[in-house]
């Protein structure tokens, strides 16, 4: 089921179509650029998927599958269907095989798509991005401000990184270049105050959303957790229901290792989606596939560079074809 916060106006929709279409531009090449292991492949087996399969390209296939993080689990699911297409049909060619796991791993992310648009009967929507140091937070919560803010809805950054030294410095600079309004404290003020006074300053300024960038913190440390737990807590005084979304912000270049981040982080926040950075600069494009197979957490945005506007709407298709070329039925 896809998933959706609220329909918005047709302006926006319009807006979102061509953003879109951006996104499939985009993420082709990203993908088409940085996954070598697929270009490997479908490059022995012909530029246009022509050439026939044999058993030796869908080994080849199986060690792709595995080098992009795939996981056991879907990287069995395609290779037995090319399989058993390849022992009914001798004469299947790559397309076909490219079509195959096209087909599966559209099934695996059924309902992955998650779309975000702020709910004008929430004033303000709060939204807390968590996540281990290094994943990109800070940026990310910059380039979600500016594109909420491109699509007319105002937005306020709250600087709850207080333990990092360098972090007030990194938002503000980013908030000033993309003209977002932000609530900052001192290093080494409490979290908590700072996420309190940005949502009580967007309830009082008519923002429609608030942004929480927390603390990078390590999902095995358990008193870093619990900070993450008094945000909530203190943000729930304002309003009941806040944080309304509690998204995990993912390094993809980490693979496998990201799973059990995300693991943690559910069990501890109880998050409601997820953003999957760094996806422009490594092969393991299918870390995404892991980590929504293991939670069936919606994945709303994926970044794809360091401009702004290449932190992008999450597109099932557009992923899809990305890695396996325009293959799709």
């Amino acid at each position: 089921m896809r998933r959706s916060c609220r329909a918005g106006t047709l302006s926006n929709l319009i807006k979102h179509k061509a953003m879109l279409g951006s996104f499939f531009q985009k993420i082709r090449d990203t993908f088409r650029k940085t996954t070598p292991v697929f270009q490997k492949f479908f490059g022995k087996i012909g530029g246009i998927f022509g050439a026939k399969l044999d058993a030796a390209t869908i080994s080849e296939l199986e060690e792709a599958l595995y080098a992009a993080d795939f996981g056991v689990e879907t990287t069995n699911e395609i290779l037995a269907e090319i399989r058993k297409a390849f022992g009914e049909n001798k004469e299947l060619r790559g397309r076909d095989a490219a079509q195959i796991g096209a087909a599966v791993l559209t099934r695996v992310l059924e309902g992955a798509e998650g779309v975000f648009t702020p709910s004008p009967e929430r004033k303000p929507e709060v939204v807390a991005l968590v996540g281990v140091n290094g994943a990109g937070k800070t940026t990310t919560a910059a380039k979600l401000a500016w594109r909420l803010q491109q699509d007319g809805f105002p937005v306020i950054l709250g600087a709850c990184d207080t333990f990092r030294a360098a972090a007030n410095a990194q938002i503000e600079t980013w908030a000033s270049r993309l003209g977002v309004e932000i609530v900052a404290s001192k290093h080494g003020a409490d979290s908590a105050a700072v996420a309190f006074d940005t949502v009580q300053a967007a309830r009082a300024r008519g923002k429609s959303t608030a942004i929480l960038d927390t603390a990078g913190r390590l999902h095995t440390k358990g008193h870093l957790l619990e900070e993450l737990k008094k945000i909530g807590r203190v943000v729930g005084k304002l309003d009941p229901e806040a944080p309304h979304h509690r998204w995990l912000v993912v390094d993809g270049s980490l693979g496998a290792n990201s799973i059990e981040q995300a693991r943690v982080f559910h069990e501890s926040f109880g998050l409601t989606g997820l953003i999957i950075t760094k996806l422009d600069g490594t092969s393991r494009g299918g870390a995404l596939v892991g980590i929504y197979r293991a939670l069936r957490i919606p994945v709303y945005f994926v970044g794809l560079g360091e401009r702004p506007e290449d932190l992008q709407p999450f597109s099932t298709r557009a992923y899809v074809e990305g890695l396996f070329g325009d293959s799709q039925p």
